[in-house]
């Protein structure tokens, strides 16, 4: 089963809420949606689910155009934020509640709830109700319920956002590798980076209603179309700083000069965007090419086992994600590295020009 937005848009009291979206994913495919708060996600999701038609474009799977079918009529299943269960219905109930709608038998019932329970680990619940339940296994029981239907498409809209952070891990890891052995296709909203990186598959980068790129994860990360698209994966987001480059080198500020590798040079000279990870600044040199740069402590953010280093050169700020904790004073002078070799250059328009060839990284280095 194929799925294919056709130039869709969809605009609510004169608002656009999608904007020409033409978007075509595989059967068997792992599909991020990525995007900010307010980016469009759910709203594409309840156009892929038929819960909304949309204002503009058409809608194919397998190619059969189902623009004007509901909901009740395309085999999608959806799984929300939200824990929702029926709370009157034991654990078993409310994973089989699509399989009695649809009036399937018993036996088969039986079967497909026992394999889809042994498969989020909740079999030893069969027989409780939601209310006696901790938050990941509600949210469990909601994902087999979804998953039990061998729906064509199943839409995850931010399931794991309201569970923290070990048992997101740990769902996510589960989803990663349910999804190898179905050949259905699966979409998954998520405003996080590191959790498209950690989920793998294809990622979709919404912005404002409008697909900014698709692709495999692992390239759109490596190789962003645009300043857009590098902020959206990147957490915090990349860092951008003006600069002029010319046949030898490039500055920052007229008093910075460093020279530019082999691939710099072939870019014709003048003015651009560069731009580096918060991952790949240090506090020490990593490569004879780094550049030394004198900067002003602004506030270090301590997050668990990471520094979060937000610092002020005299022309522009930049953000550091360093490993450990760094305890540094508000306005301490430091000297920080920049891996000339590691830059993004971006033109006056905000479209990638050069993307640096860099070695795979772990999800950590977002």
């Amino acid at each position: 089963m194929s799925l294919h937005l056709q130039n869709i848009a969809h605009t609510v009291s004169g608002v656009p809420y999608i904007s020409d979206v033409d978007l075509a994913l595989e059967p068997g495919s792992f599909n991020v949606l990525l995007g900010r708060t307010l980016a469009g996600k759910t709203t594409l999701m309840r156009l892929m689910a038929g819960l909304e038609p949309p204002t503009k474009g058409r809608i194919l799977m397998d190619g059969k155009d189902v623009t004007g079918v509901s909901v009740r009529h395309r085999n999608v299943s959806m799984v929300y934020q939200q824990f929702i269960n029926y709370p009157s219905l034991t654990v078993f109930d409310n994973i089989a509640s699509p399989l009695k709608l649809a009036k399937h038998p018993q036996r088969e019932i039986e079967k497909r709830v026992g394999e889809i329970a042994e498969m989020l680990h909740i079999e030893h619940l069969l027989a409780r109700y939601p209310q006696e339940l901790s938050g990941g296994q509600q949210q469990r029981t909601a994902m087999g319920r979804a998953l039990v239907k061998d729906a064509d498409v199943i839409l995850f809209d931010e399931p794991l956002v309201n569970l923290d952070y070990k048992l997101r891990e740990e769902l996510r890891d589960e989803l990663r590798d349910l999804f190898k052995v179905r050949n259905c296709i699966a979409v998954y909203a998520t405003t996080e980076p590191n959790e498209a990186l950690a989920l793998g598959g294809n990622t979709a980068i919404l912005h404002e209603g409008r697909l900014l790129q698709y692709g495999p994860t692992d390239q759109i990360y490596r190789e962003p179309n645009g300043i857009l698209s590098a902020e959206m994966f990147s957490e915090p987001p990349i860092n951008i700083v003006p600069g002029r480059l010319t046949d030898n080198d490039i500055t920052f500020d007229n008093d910075t000069h460093f020279a530019c590798d082999d691939a710099l040079r072939q870019l014709p000279p003048g003015d651009y965007r560069f731009g580096v990870r918060a991952s790949h600044l240090s506090l020490t040199p990593q490569a004879a090419d780094d550049l030394e740069l004198q900067v002003t402590v602004d506030v270090a953010e301590i997050s668990g086992s990471e520094t979060f280093l937000h610092v002020r050169h005299p022309h522009f700020p930049l953000v550091l994600h360093l490993a450990g904790i760094h305890e540094l004073r508000v306005d301490q002078p430091i000297n920080i590295y920049f891996p000339t070799h590691k830059l993004f250059v971006f033109d006056q328009q905000g479209g990638t020009v050069h993307t640096p060839l860099l070695q795979k990284e772990g999800v950590a280095h977002g």
